[in-house]
């Protein structure tokens, strides 16, 4: 696969939150976007399926329903 080089510009605010989980990822920034537009997939194709997107607790019980992707 051919890899592309981006240029992105964000807010000191979100190249913090970049580099916080990157380190709690043990990865760089690029690794929390690659993830990050993932998990967008994820949710977009849940949503597009009809079905429900968000966080389960142990009992496989969502108690939190991400809306608004």
């Amino acid at each position: 696969m051919k890899s592309v080089r981006l240029s992105l510009e964000v807010s000191s605010q979100v190249n913090e939150t970049l580099e916080s989980l990157a380190s709690k990822m043990h990865g760089s920034k690029s690794d929390v976007l690659r993830k990050a537009i993932a998990l967008m997939e994820v949710a977009v194709r849940a949503k597009e399926e009809g079905k429900r997107f968000g966080i389960a607790d142990p009992d496989q019980r969502l108690t939190t329903e991400i809306v608004g992707l």
